[in-house]
């Protein structure tokens, strides 16, 4: 076999090898490895100071929100006390316009009731009047006789009080 003819080289492959691999290994460790460490540091910190500002601008935010749901609960409480306000003026200004009304409804009612009652004296008046000149007007055709106003006003009387 060929591979088992150049066993007489296989100690000097084997300390090139070494010798190979031990450069590579001082050069990296020395050189490669100092930066990648030192990348990956930075690397590590950028992402530390990022995740320290999101926390941060998260706790601005959250800030915010709270203070724009405390504003927003505000300007509710302030709306209803509002309305409240609005709803008690509204009330007041309702039963105020009421009691005008059935102030005037009232003295309307008495006012009409004064002018029926004037206007039921006038027609007793007109009424007995009538009667008294239909009682006469009545004697004088049923009987023949003329009745003297103060006789048929007596007896109109009579039968008003008789009747009421």
């Amino acid at each position: 076999m060929p591979q088992l003819e150049q066993i007489h080289t296989f100690l000097g492959q084997i300390f090139w090898l070494f010798v190979t691999f031990g450069f590579l290994y001082i050069v990296l460790w020395k050189a490669a490895l100092p930066r990648v460490s030192t990348i990956l540091q930075e690397r590590q910190e950028r992402i530390d100071e990022d995740l320290r500002k999101a926390e941060e601008f998260k706790q601005e935010a959250d800030d915010a929100i709270a203070a724009y749901e405390k504003l927003v609960a505000d300007a509710r409480s302030q709306a209803q006390a509002v309305l409240r306000e609005a709803n008690v003026a509204l009330a007041a200004d309702a039963a105020a316009r009421q009691d005008a009304l059935t102030a005037r409804i009232k003295a309307d009612v008495a006012e009409a009731e004064a002018r029926i009652d004037k206007a039921r004296t006038e027609a007793l008046d007109n009424i007995q009047t009538v009667a008294v000149e239909v009682a006469q007007a009545a004697t004088t055709r049923l009987i023949g006789k003329d009745v003297s106003a103060d006789n048929a006003e007596a007896a109109v009387a009579a039968a008003m009080r008789e009747r009421g």
